[in-house]
Order: structure tokens, then C-alpha cells, then sequence
């Protein structure tokens, strides 16, 4: 693909420095387009550039990363964190992040974010204008479900997708949904050799079922009941693999 157009978001002069210095040197993909020192001239650049990547440090002048992506609900861009506050670690890929770096930056994993947001846009972009039609085809098997007075066996194909609440599991069938006493990640291991990809902390979907992709934010898909799930940007780029 061409290079990836790319804006740095950062209120530390230094640090911008490090990681455009990093980007040159081991990141031939990348092509920084402008840097800024907080949300406010940030925005104007996105707006400005368009650009494919946005390095965001967490803390910065006039607000936070996210309230700098909460003001743009359908970018296209993939973001990488780059910060020295641990905590907003999980937030970041469950929700805004294709990746999240610590300070002091580390040069393998700089090199990983990049690698990861090409091979997502590289997806992308060889999809578009495509009929999504999953190689895997369609879902043929059947599963059982602990129930409190024993267990139901489900067609593994009547699926749409799985739910996380709690320690418990929602499977929604075509006209019906079943609570169920296991976790999500037990039903992503139990259904491994058919087509399920979890796209989200809370999502486990039949892969069979999509039949539109959205790009913005994490993205999401919708399935053929209607019903549209986000997909996380750390969980995109195995999604798109089933496509290609």
C-alpha cells in the first residue's frame, strides 16, 4: 500500500521529536504529515489531512485523547496511544486503540503498532467493493448449553453471535436469545473450529452471518438479522482475515 499518512498528538516537544525521529528511521511505511501539541490543533489537523494513523498521548492541554476522538464518531483512522499512564490501557483497545505503547517508547514494539495498522488498512482497502463472503463458509455443527434443568443442543449455524454479561453468556438465535452460566471466553474456545471471531470484549459473532463492514472507530459489522456489533480496533485486523 502507499504510505501511511500519519499525524503525531503529543504535548511534549521531546517526545514528539523521539517518536518522528523513530518513525523515520524504522518505520519506512509512515509519512508524518504535522505534529501538535494538544486536542484543540490536533483537530485541525485530522480535519485538514484525513489522515490514515494518529499518535495520541493520553494526558494533554484543553482535554484528552479521548475526548479528541469522542468528537470524531466516524473517523477512519486507526489510532495508536502512546502514553505513560498504564491505566487507561484496557479503555484504549476495547474501545479507541489499534494499539498502545508505553513511554519510554520501545523500538520493536513502535515497529509492531505500525505493522498492525498497515496490515488493517491493507485488509481494508483489498475488500472494498467486494461481496464479503466469509472463506470459512458457513457454520455446520452443533453445540450443548447448560441449562438449569440439564442442557440444549443448538445448531451451531442458527447463531448469530454471543454476548458477554458478566459471567454469564447471551447466544442470540434468530428470534430468541439464551442466557447461559459460562463466560464468553469459554464459548469462543468451544466454537474454534467453525467460523466465530471475537470482535469485541463483549462479542463473539458468526462470521457467516456478516454481511456489511463499517470502517470508524474500532468499526463494526452488520449481520444478516440487522443487528450492528462493534468491532474493537485490536480485534479488526483477525475479523478481516475471514474475508480474504
Amino acid at each position: 500500500m502507499s504510505e501511511l499518512r500519519t499525524i503525531i498528538v503529543e504535548d511534549e516537544a521531546t517526545s514528539r521529536e523521539i517518536l518522528q525521529n523513530y518513525l523515520t528511521k524504522y518505520c519506512p511505511s509512515v509519512q508524518v504529515l504535522g505534529e501538535a501539541p494538544n486536542i484543540t490543533e490536533g483537530m485541525e489537523l485530522i480535519r485538514k489531512y484525513n489522515p490514515d494513523l494518529v499518535f495520541l498521548d493520553v494526558e494533554m492541554p484543553f482535554g484528552n485523547a479521548f475526548d479528541l476522538l469522542d468528537k470524531i464518531p466516524d473517523r477512519t483512522f486507526e489510532t495508536v496511544f502512546v502514553t505513560a499512564y498504564n491505566q487507561y490501557a484496557m479503555d484504549a483497545l476495547n474501545n479507541h486503540a489499534a494499539y498502545y505503547l508505553m513511554k519510554p517508547i520501545n523500538i520493536d514494539e513502535l515497529v509492531k503498532a505500525v505493522d498492525y495498522v498497515v496490515d488493517i488498512k491493507q485488509k481494508e482497502n483489498a475488500l472494498e467493493g467486494q461481496v464479503l463472503k466469509a472463506k470459512s463458509g458457513k457454520a455446520e455443527g452443533k453445540i450443548t448449553v447448560p441449562q438449569q434443568d440439564g442442557f440444549q443442543v443448538l445448531d451451531v449455524s442458527e447463531i448469530f453471535f454471543c454476548k458477554a454479561d458478566d459471567n454469564y453468556t447471551e447466544i442470540f438465535l434468530e428470534n430468541k436469545k439464551i442466557l447461559v452460566s459460562k463466560t464468553l471466553k469459554y464459548f469462543e474456545e468451544a466454537l474454534m473450529e467453525y467460523p466465530f471471531a471475537r470482535i469485541h470484549k463483549s462479542y463473539l459473532v458468526n462470521v457467516g452471518e456478516v454481511v456489511r463492514y463499517r470502517k470508524g472507530k474500532g468499526g463494526s459489522v452488520v449481520l444478516s438479522n440487522g443487528k450492528e456489533l462493534s468491532v474493537s480496533a485490536s480485534k479488526k485486523s483477525a475479523l478481516l482475515a475471514y474475508f480474504q
